[in-house]
């Protein structure tokens, strides 16, 4: 099991919508955690806000900094997407900018959770919204400890160019913390430039395009019935397939010995 962010830059769309269609449609267990400085719309949008009272990271970070309840409160901050069946689960994101403040200093304590969780019983991966980069107190540490880390992007000119400024950024941080090459994957939302074109001018691999679907987003928005046969929720569904790829390519990498070198083919 593995942690999967999703980041997008400035003005670029979808990253909620996008990881909440995955959410639904995916086979694998997992948590969708809201970490978007700039605030959760899951609760709010999707689920209409009813809930019996306050519930998700804010609420988990201001219970670490006070006694160190991480742990001991995590799993009742939860709403289930799937009830009862807690394979489909979601911790809302900060609903109070006040909490940003709380949330923050909280990032890698946050990271170092969630990749325990795939040691926990039953495991899970973690489906992190990161939101847009360019925000006060971005998740840092929460990319670094991906196993993959999707870029989403329109593939209009004003967008990519907005991208490839992020993608070089993100570049920097992982090449001064070290972390290992191979985790960063396009993917792109509705018409524009071809797969090929924008990979190449990006210098990045496109993992998968998801359809323009403004029915579909709409109800991931706002709330109401989502079928899974519609275009958005077909290619989410679709998705999970070059993703696992990926957490299996990396596992082998990881598992390998170093003495024998990495296989080609990895």
């Amino acid at each position: 099991m593995a942690i999967i962010a999703l980041v997008s830059a400035k003005g670029s769309p979808g990253v909620t919508t996008t990881a909440l269609a995955c959410a639904l449609s995916w086979h694998r267990r997992l948590i969708l955690a809201e970490c978007d400085p700039a605030g959760g719309s899951v609760l709010a949008g999707y689920l209409g806000g009813a809930l019996d009272g306050p519930r998700g990271i804010g609420e988990l970070a201001v219970g670490e900094l006070r006694d160190g309840s991480l742990e001991s409160a995590f799993w009742s901050q939860l709403v289930d997407l799937d009830a009862p069946r807690r394979e489909r689960l979601l911790l809302p994101g900060v609903v109070d900018p006040a909490q940003a403040g709380s949330v923050t200093p909280l990032w890698q304590r946050f990271a170092d959770f969630f990749t325990g969780l795939e040691r926990g019983d039953p495991p899970y991966d973690v489906l992190v919204d990161c939101g847009r980069l360019h925000v006060l107190g971005p998740p840092w540490p929460l990319l670094r400890a991906a196993s993959v880390v999707l870029v989403v992007s329109r593939a209009q000119l004003p967008d990519l160019s907005g991208t490839r400024a992020m993608l070089q950024a993100i570049e920097r941080d992982f090449a001064e913390h070290r972390v290992p090459s191979g985790t960063l994957r396009l993917l792109l939302i509705g018409g524009g430039h071809g797969r090929s074109e924008v990979s190449k001018a990006l210098q990045l691999p496109v993992i998968a395009r998801l359809p323009h679907d403004p029915r579909t987003a709409e109800v991931l928005s706002l709330g109401g019935t989502v079928r899974a046969t519609r275009p958005l929720l077909r290619a989410a569904r679709e998705l999970e397939v070059p993703i696992g790829a990926l957490l299996e390519r990396r596992r082998a990498r990881l598992a390998w010995p170093v003495s024998q070198g990495v296989p080609d083919a990895i």
